[in-house]
């Protein structure tokens, strides 16, 4: 087997473990059931806020939280997160472990905390990423901004091409766009049409299932068509 491409960035929620309905909404529902009763979203919506205009806009424009409110929040989806851990997809696991054996990086940007990636990776057997880029990088540097993928081109040597990114929102594929690197959409999360329909319209690499991705990464050394 050969590789496709030499550095793997996957995103973390809903694309290594399924961790927004069985960790962060129920997180979300426990803070907005205690703090904000008022506020109704079931798991669609809470999908769809989280895809576009994202988890900063979600808890400021459609919850009305204060800055101060939300770093409350933070703590408490953080103590959460530390109780629950969610599980990988089957197939994730052998998918990193072919990419580490064949001498290709793992590396991953997400809007979790690292120490709580470190955790889900360790507790799911995944083989432990080369870097990580999580929440407690400042915002600047926190996806859709590029600077996790220069960050990453630059400290293992590597050029745009020789990347893929692997998110299920569309904040990775603006950070991915925003740095020419080649994206591949994760639809395995969910079945929202809202979502499928524009990862479909915007990504050349659309995958529905974890199987799909492994052809992506493998498809010409197994057999496959690109």
């Amino acid at each position: 087997m050969r590789l496709r491409y030499p550095c793997l960035v996957l995103d973390h929620d809903d694309t290594t473990v399924n961790s927004t309905a069985t960790v962060h909404y129920p997180a979300f529902l426990a803070y907005m059931g205690e703090h904000h009763p008022e506020i109704h979203l079931s798991l669609e919506e809470y999908f769809l806020a989280n895809f576009d205009p994202g988890v900063i806009a979600l808890f400021t424009d459609i919850c009305g939280m204060s800055y101060e409110e939300m770093l409350e929040e933070e703590r408490f989806w953080n103590e959460y997160v530390r109780q629950h851990v969610p599980r990988a997809y089957p197939g994730i696991r052998e998918i990193l472990e072919d990419q580490k054996r064949l001498g290709g990086k793992v590396c991953v940007v997400s809007h979790s905390f690292t120490e709580n990636i470190r955790r889900d990776y360790r507790e799911n057997g995944l083989p432990e990423p080369d870097l990580i880029f999580g929440w407690e990088s400042p915002p600047e540097e926190r996806k859709p901004n590029p600077w996790p993928l220069e960050q990453i081109m630059a400290r293992l040597g590597l050029r745009p091409e020789e990347l893929l990114v692997v998110d299920d929102l569309k904040p990775g594929y603006d950070m991915a766009r925003a740095a020419g690197v080649p994206f591949a959409a994760a639809g395995w999360a969910n079945d929202i049409p809202r979502i499928e329909n524009f990862m479909r319209a915007n990504s050349p690499r659309y995958c529905k299932t974890v199987a799909e991705l492994r052809q992506v990464l493998f498809a010409e050394a197994e057999g496959g068509a690109e």
